[in-house]
């Protein structure tokens, strides 16, 4: 007989020693479910002051127990619909605030959404003054799509908690988050945001509502309302270089730099500008910035975490090692990614040897797998192909490692031209685990080198089944059928869903850039392979863009293209086929 414990009952004992008297208040932070699948909890985190609470004459009887005991018991058994149920009927019945706080948070951490909703109804009309209910009725109702019910209770909420408003506005654009409808969350955030002309959150809630709403201008005009009121708030001066940086680069640079000048202390924007002017090719800027910021915050573990890292992609090894090693000796909070990333500057360094004991260090964590990974890599690159396979095997300690490590082992197979060996190792790994995303993705990618277009085609179409928020399995399916030249129409709306998925996304776009090629479309094509190449200067986007640019009539573009990237990506063979394919 399974054991009940003591803690689970703690609601129930709780109020049964007031027994006979009417039911006391409980701490608004207390009686949290331990539910086995918790939902999203409500993002609205205000606190009410604690105050009287009127109370309905209810007293404890032996039916109430022994629903309370019943609903409690089979929780912790997992028979979420039997607890709910009995919840259910104890708030109809009592109308008492608190047992309707309880059966609101079970029905919510259980995801009975619908009753969730009916609960949070009742808590709130039996205590009109609970900010926690009308909170959670508030994100209830966001949940089910129920915008204008939900924005009378935020109104209140907000206008309840003047010490906290600004910091709830902040909340706000979170618990909005996952509502599809951009326009109408915008809407209610201007209605919410009204009544607050001189708040600076509120006009970042603002911002934020309409940058998702796509009106760019509309929130670039409320970033700047927020810093007008605020000057020295450098989330908000972050997202207006975010904003800039979609449309210019150099305006994001020249706003940063106006922004150091009045407060030249600001860490994380410096970082910022310092990231902008590496990712823009302005090393000599990017370095002064590095000395700036080690100069002022000289013993903050993460800026030299942050220096270490710029340096790295600057391919400035020893500097990169310096300040990747001082943060390590100065506590940084994710020691196993420093070492992980000092391998990677050893790596980079050929010293082989010395990268390898860095990722041999990391023995668990989110770095594990990816120092397993890189370490087997080394092996693969001293010829040590089947001792990298073993490696790679004897490494898994869970299923999800598992299904990782297998995933880097076919990498490691195809970075061998052995296409055939990586297709049938992922075909393995498929029989034990057929509903894998990951690995029927991997496998879809591996069938398209052994030519085998229907196991590619069959594998994509699981993972839409599967997860159909999975933009590259879209994007791969309608990519194959583009590059092949066949079924354009199907391969064109594949695309452009992926493209919907992830807007920003510089290889979704050079497939779109692709299959309107395909179609004879070369100015749209051209507008979408110039933006993919913008973002990401990779050879295969190169090779389209140039390929276009040559079908176009703009020779000396595309060779100019072309030129560029063969000097980065000299062994690229999709560009070299392409150059070779219109070479005199």
């Amino acid at each position: 007989m399974k054991i009940l414990k003591l803690a689970a009952l703690a609601p129930v004992l709780a109020l049964a020693a007031c027994a006979q008297q009417p039911l006391q208040p409980d701490d608004a932070s207390s009686g949290q479910p331990a539910a086995k699948a918790p939902a999203p909890k409500p993002r609205v985190v205000m606190r009410s002051p604690v105050r009287p609470q009127t109370l309905p004459k209810q007293e404890l009887s032996q039916a109430i127990l022994f629903k309370m005991l019943l609903a409690e018991i089979a929780l912790q058994r997992g028979q979420n619909n039997v607890a709910v149920q009995s919840y259910l009927e104890l708030t109809r019945e009592t109308k008492d605030p608190r047992i309707a706080q309880r059966a609101t948070e079970i029905a919510w951490n259980t995801r009975f959404l619908g009753v969730a909703l009916e609960t949070a109804g009742i808590w709130l009309a039996a205590d009109p003054e609970s900010l926690q209910a009308r909170q959670i009725l508030a994100a209830l109702l966001v949940n089910q799509a129920r915008l204008a019910d939900a924005q009378p209770h935020l109104e209140k909420s907000l206008a309840a908690d003047k010490e906290n408003v600004g910091q709830n506005f902040l909340q706000l654009n979170t618990l909005l988050a996952r509502h599809p409808d951009k326009p109408a969350v915008l809407q209610l955030t201007q209605n919410l945001a009204q009544p607050y002309p001189a708040l600076p959150e509120a006009h970042y809630s603002v911002a934020q509502a309409a940058w998702n709403a796509g009106q760019s201008q509309l929130a670039l005009d409320e970033i700047r309302a927020a810093l007008k009121l605020r000057p020295d708030w450098e989330q908000a001066a972050l997202f207006q270089g975010q904003m800039l940086r979609r449309t210019s680069n150099a305006e994001a640079l020249a706003y940063f730099q106006g922004y150091l000048k009045s407060f030249p202390r600001a860490m994380d924007v410096r970082l910022s500008y310092a990231r902008l002017l590496v990712s823009d090719k302005k090393y000599p800027e990017a370095r002064a910035e590095f000395q700036a910021l080690l100069r002022e915050f000289p013993d903050n573990p993460d800026v030299t975490m942050a220096v270490g890292l710029l340096s790295l992609q600057l391919n400035d090894y020893d500097a990169a090692e310096a300040q990747l090693l001082r943060a390590l000796a100065t506590n940084y909070k994710d020691p196993d990614a420093v070492r992980f990333y000092l391998g990677q500057a050893n790596e980079e360094r050929k010293r082989l040897d010395e990268a390898m004991r860095w990722y041999d260090s990391i023995a668990s964590g989110d770095q594990y797998v990816p120092a397993r990974s890189r370490y087997a890599a080394i092996l693969t690159k001293q010829g040590k192909l089947a001792e990298a396979r073993k490696y790679l095997q004897d490494s898994a300690r869970n299923a999800q490692q598992r299904v990782q490590f297998t995933q880097a082992e076919a990498q490691l197979l195809r970075d061998a031209n052995d296409y055939r060996t990586a297709f049938d190792v992922l075909g393995q790994a498929l029989e034990n685990n057929p509903n894998s995303p990951e690995l029927l993705y991997d496998h879809a990618m591996a069938a398209e080198k052994i030519d085998r277009i229907d196991i590619l085609e069959s594998n994509l179409r699981k993972v839409i089944q599967i997860k159909p928020d999975h933009a590259h399995a879209y994007n791969a399916l309608g990519y194959t059928l583009a590059d092949r030249n066949t079924r354009l129409q199907e391969a064109y709306a594949l695309i452009e869903q992926a493209l919907k998925l992830l807007p920003e996304d510089p290889f979704i776009m050079d497939s779109m850039g692709w299959v309107l090629y395909r179609m004879s479309q070369n100015d749209a094509a051209l507008t979408f392979l110039k933006r993919a190449f913008d973002l990401r200067p990779d050879a295969e986007i190169a090779a389209h863009l140039g390929e276009v640019l040559w079908a176009a009539g703009q020779r000396d573009e595309a060779r100019k293209v072309w030129t560029s990237a063969l000097k980065d990506h000299p062994a690229n063979e999709v560009l070299l086929a392409t150059v070779k394919k219109f070479s005199p």
